[in-house]
């Protein structure tokens, strides 16, 4: 759930004030980086805590975690979309098989 996970954690940072802990050349203080390093280690999977847990710098593991994920933006999102144009509730016998397929899209 990576790309939904992005969209959460960027305006949570924000919000905080750490925003900048991500982003090149910051100059953020180490208070600030291990807060920022906390919120995305407690927000990220089980798994790839454990996988990244060496990583201290909060824009390192925002970076490694991109350049993990991003290319399902090129595949997952576009058919996502497609999927969600082509949806059309006539298709379905029941609400049921219309409602189970509305989540999958969406999820």
């Amino acid at each position: 759930n990576y790309l939904s996970w992005v969209l959460d954690v960027k305006p949570h940072l924000s919000a905080k004030k750490l925003s900048h802990t991500i982003v090149e050349d910051n100059a953020a203080s180490n208070e600030e980086r291990a807060t920022a390093l906390i919120f995305l280690r407690h927000h990220i999977d089980d798994g790839l805590k454990y996988e990244y847990l060496i990583v201290e710098n909060p824009l390192e593991l925002w970076q490694n975690l991109n350049d993990r994920f991003e290319h399902l933006k090129g595949f997952v999102l576009p058919k996502a979309l497609n999927d969600w144009s082509q949806l059309r509730f006539q298709d379905f016998k029941t609400v049921s098989e219309y409602n189970s397929m509305l989540f999958k899209i969406v999820s």
